[in-house]
Order: structure tokens, then sequence, then C-alpha cells
């Protein structure tokens, strides 16, 4: 999953930000990124700075982020790993010390019968099956509207069967193998089993050397029936009809996961409400939903796909840097009570909140939204009363929704809150410690613990739209960029 653009890109900004930098990558990607970091230090960058440490993740990477001397980890892979990292953290480092987790996502994309089959059949295939679908902005389930879905599954199995699966260096190749023979294994039984069920609607043949999987599109009724994310060349696909929209909607967002969102339709209003429902990073409209490029959309998601700030976004690297608060002993005189607590942060949700909204550059006939979307509260403990005051004022200041809380907050009491965004402490490391370690038992999204002065990322949620103004038909910004 761009073993070099990722890689490099976290180092570019831990350097940016003035920090010393120990890469360790996949150990299934040894090769790139050892050619990567040679590259780096030939160019300049000084060997003090960044040192290349390979090696398996249980082992080396275990170890990495369990050093006390450890100023911050940035990761991409599973959201499985990134609470083993959030947890290990937790215990070993210092309190506060940031992850910026880029994980996973069970990407949907909706078509309705308006869009345009040709296009959209593109854009499925583009997005389910480029890289072999190894890419975790990849399309998982697809949502056809009853209407043309007979007719939609036909086309795309037509175009399934002009992919060509062979090596990578061949021209004529659309389609590479799976990283390991491993995951090879992993995804054929998956579809074995949706066969075994008769799930399976098609499957192109597998190469008999290498570790080929075929692409295979697979039946289901929801989205629900997903419990994780397949990393492979396997597109599920779902019919519904248009009553049902919202609750589909429902569904995607119940998932947990918050990375990419495609839809396909020519009805422009349509468009605004979906994408202002939906809780994804990314949302494309009438385009693939792969690929994002830098400048003009800054990728990253939430929840369970991750903590932001996005990649390539006006916020990344703050996160690699860290602005000290004044910290402070004082206790608290009483507890504040949990079931208060909770309604109190229920009441800050549904509190209405300004979203700003920029355009981003882009190519002619293509619109690119960026939006900071007020994010989940962010609970402000102190535990001074100044410190409280200090904390509440820093995150609203940043657009953010904040609760005060003037008591002493038991650190079991978060596992048994609501979702909220973060908990900023500014007290004794030994709460500031059971704080982190209560956060990381906790199921769900990666919440952080900040004993720092709270970043623009750590208050707002950043969304970003893309649409292909031409996939509707025409484009009205064409006709005046040629006068």
């Amino acid at each position: 999953n761009f073993p070099l653009a990722i890689f490099t890109g976290q180092i570019a900004a831990a350097l940016a930000a003035g920090n010393g930098v120990i890469a360790k990558p996949a150990e299934t990607t040894n090769a790139t990124a050892t050619w990567a970091v040679k590259k780096l230090q030939q160019a300049g960058v000084p060997r003090e700075v960044l040192q290349l440490v390979p090696g398996n993740g249980r082992t080396i990477g275990t170890k990495l982020v369990s050093d006390r001397r450890i100023s911050g980890v940035a990761f991409t892979g599973s959201t499985e790993t990134a609470k083993k990292i959030q947890s290990t953290m937790a215990y070993k480092c210092r309190p506060g010390t940031p992850l910026i987790a880029e994980t996973g996502g069970l990407n949907a994309m909706v078509i309705d019968s308006t869009a345009l089959p040709e296009q959209a059949i593109t854009d499925v295939v583009v997005s389910a099956f480029q890289s072999a679908g190894q890419r975790c902005s990849a399309l998982r389930c697809l949502y056809l509207q009853e209407d043309i879905a007979d007719n939609f599954i036909h086309q795309l199995k037509g175009a399934m069967n002009e992919l060509c699966l062979g090596d990578p260096w061949n021209i004529t190749t659309d389609i590479g193998p799976v990283i390991t023979m491993e995951t090879k294994r992993n995804i054929e039984s998956y579809i074995a089993t949706a066969h075994l069920k008769g799930q399976l609607l098609h499957q192109l043949q597998t190469p008999e050397e290498g570790f080929f999987v075929a692409p295979a599109l697979i039946e289901i009724t929801d989205i629900e029936q997903l419990e994780s994310e397949i990393f492979g060349p396997v597109l599920h696909v779902a019919r519904y009809r248009p009553e049902e929209l919202e609750q589909i909607l429902a569904s995607i967002n119940a998932t947990g996961y918050a990375l990419t969102f495609g839809i396909q339709t020519r009805i422009d209003q349509r468009i605004q409400i979906i994408s202002e429902r939906i809780c994804a990073g990314n949302i494309y409209a009438n385009r693939n939903q792969i690929g994002a490029i830098v400048g003009s959309q800054p990728f990253g998601g939430s929840g369970l796909s991750g903590t932001g700030p996005k990649a390539g976004g006006p916020h990344y690297l703050h996160r690699f840097t860290r602005t000290a608060a004044p910290k402070n002993h004082e206790k608290p005189d009483k507890k504040i009570d949990l079931q208060t607590l909770i309604s109190r942060l229920k009441a800050c949700l549904s509190e209405e909140k300004e979203t700003e909204t920029f355009h981003l550059p882009g190519p002619t006939g293509e619109l690119n939204k960026f939006s900071l979307v007020p994010g989940l509260p962010v609970i402000c403990a102190g535990p001074s009363l100044d410190a409280i005051k200090r904390q509440y004022d820093a995150i609203t200041r940043l657009g953010g929704r904040a609760i005060a809380i003037e008591g002493d907050l038991p650190p079991e009491y978060l596992l048994h809150l609501p979702q909220f965004g973060g908990i900023l402490w500014w007290g004794h490391v030994d709460k500031g410690r059971a704080y982190a370690s209560a956060l990381a038992d906790r199921p769900g999204a990666i919440i952080p613990l900040i004993t720092d002065y709270p970043d623009k990322a750590h208050a707002i949620r950043e969304k970003h739209l893309c649409i292909d103004t031409t996939a509707a038909g025409g484009n009205a910004s064409l006709l005046e960029s040629s006068n």
C-alpha cells in the first residue's frame, strides 16, 4: 500500500518539523525502504537524524514504540495493530506521546439510477481492483439502486473479464499479485466461504504461479455483514431501493470506519445531501475513490480509519511538534458524577457549530472542497481551574467542542463514556498514565490524551469532497475557461 510514498511522506514531515527519525518499514517492504533511505541520505539528510531499522513488527516495532525516548509515532496499517501500538505506548511512553495512525476502511460507493453506466463501471473497476485492491482507500462495498442492478452487474462482469492478471512490469497487465502467500491464502479462503454460501457472483481465473488472487464479486444484503476489511481484489455488491438510502448511509456510518466514500449520480442536490451525512474523510462524486492527489485532496479518515490530521493537509505538520503546557498538581476537592458527564457529552454533541469550507486547486472539470467540521467533544480535565479555562478556550478557539470538568475525573470513567474526541490533562504524570491506559482499553477509535497545548486537528475533523463535474453531462467552468 504505497510502500514508498507513505514511508517517505512520514519521514519528510517529521524531518521538516525538526525531529530525528527512526524509520521502521513493514517487513514485506524492507527493500523499498532501504533504497529510499539511501537516496534521502545521498540527497543530504544527515545519518544522525535518519536511521533505518528494518525487522519484524512484533519484535522490532514493539521495542521501538515502548521506548520512553520516543517522542511520537506515525503508523500506517490495520486498525487492530494501531490499537496494540496505542496500548503499548500508554504503558511505556511519556503520557500524551502523539500517535498518528492511518488505518483501514470498509469503503462504500452508492450508485443511483441517474448515473452514467459507462462512467460508473470504469470507476468501480479502478476503485476495487487496481493495485489488486491493496489500497486503504479501495472500494469494498458497492450499493446499486435496484432499478439498474441487474444490468449494471452484467456490464461489471464483462468489464472484469477484460482485466489481465500478470507481471506488473508488462504494460498489458492490469492487476499484479498480492503481497504474500499468506495474504493470498486468507483472501482465497474468504472467497471460497462466500462461494459455499452461494454469494459469489463472478470471479476471474487465477494464474497458476505467483501470489495472485483473481478479482471476485460477492453479493451481500448490507455492509453490516462485513466483519472486517478484506485487503485484496474482492468487491461486495448490495441492492437498495431509493427509500432505503437514509438507512444505508446510517449503516455505513455505523461501521465506525470513515476513510473514503463514492457517489455516482447526476443529481447535484443528492451529492450535497449525501456528502453532508456520510462520515468519511474523502468523498468522491462521479469518479474513482482512490489516488488522492497531493495539493488537491488531503488524505485521511477518522474513527476506526485513523486519528488525523490528514496527510498532505494544512494541519499535518503541527502534530509533529509540541507546545508545552504549564504543569500543575492541584487536586480537585470533589469527584464528578459519571451520569452527569455522559449527559453533558450528549448535549455538547447536539450543539450547532460552524463548518469552514475552502476550495482547493485541481484540474479543469474537477471541484475540490475542503471542510473543517467540529469534532467530537474534548474533555478539559485540568486539574486546576486555570488549566481547565485555558484548555476550554484553546479548543473552542480552534473551532471545536469542549467540556470543562470542574472536579476529579476518575480514569475508569473513560471506559463508560460515549464517543468523545480526546482528554486534555496538564497534571501529574501518574494520573496521565492512568488516563492513557484507560483510553487504550476502550474499544473502537483511538482517542488521544493531550498533555500539551492542542493543535487544530484535535478540535476539528477534516473532510474533503471531490466532484468530477464533467461526468454529470456538462460543466460551466469548461465553457468559461475556453473564452
